[in-house]
């Protein structure tokens, strides 16, 4: 692990990209992964656009045991590592696939989320904006959230399949990426589009990539550098950087 040491240390620019894989030490299911939520449920049909506006009860109940706990999960080594990195300078963006806003927590600043965030949710009829810990106690006492003003249907602001994504996010991701010397591929497989497709524009851009994840993924074959254990990776930067 020298070796990515050494390439923390000489990037210029480098980048952070995360999945839900980077969260799993928090307590927060991954997708793929062997406990992962497609081993229970359809999360495709799950977080599907038109499923939710047909019924958003399915949603709801099945969310609250994984998405309305978000504010009882804390950081864990990759979070804070990251955001001791760009404290320090060496990390200059992170970019995540995740909704768990637990980079934020941990103190990484300006998160590029591509998928969206749960911090806000808006009315799809009248489009007042919600905070996540309203819509939480609300829960606790309806099956779905309705907006106090037209009593219109309430959606976290979370890119749902079928939805494009946040297009400014999006935008400065694409960026980021192809401005990256050294990407930081943490814990995604690199399967779900357009956000798999940012480890191109590095490579476009003669950057490196650094892959740390338990199962593969499409670009393994491009990787400066491969690992399994994020756990590891990070007890290793926290003691050599």
């Amino acid at each position: 692990m020298h070796k990515l040491i050494t390439k923390l240390k000489q990037a210029k620019h480098c980048v952070v990209f995360t999945g839900a894989g980077a969260s799993t030490l928090s307590g927060i299911r991954d997708f793929r992964g062997k406990n992962g939520i497609y081993t229970e449920y359809d999360a495709e049909k799950v977080f599907s656009i038109d499923n939710f506006m047909h019924n958003p009860s399915e949603f709801y109940t099945i969310a609250r045991t994984f998405f309305y706990n978000l504010h009882e999960k804390e950081p864990n080594i990759v979070h804070s590592e990251c955001a001791r990195l760009q404290q320090m300078g060496i990390v200059k963006r992170v970019i995540t696939q995740n909704i768990d806003m637990l980079h934020q927590k941990a103190g990484s600043k300006d998160v590029i989320e591509v998928h969206g965030s749960p911090h806000t949710h808006s009315c799809l009829d009248c489009g007042k904006s919600f905070p996540y810990g309203h819509i939480s106690e609300m829960l606790k006492t309806c099956d779905v959230p309705s907006c106090d003003s037209c009593n219109g249907l309430i959606k976290p602001d979370v890119t749902f399949f079928g939805e494009p994504l946040p297009a400014r996010a999006i935008k400065n991701a694409v960026h980021e990426a192809s401005s990256a010397d050294l990407l930081l591929i943490l814990g995604t497989t690199l399967v779900v589009y357009p956000a798999a497709s940012l480890p191109m524009y590095t490579l476009q851009n003669n950057g490196e990539i650094v892959i740390v994840n338990n199962q593969p993924t499409p670009f393994d074959g491009h990787a400066s550098l491969r690992y399994e254990s994020l756990e590891e990776v990070f007890e290793y930067i926290r003691k050599n950087v």
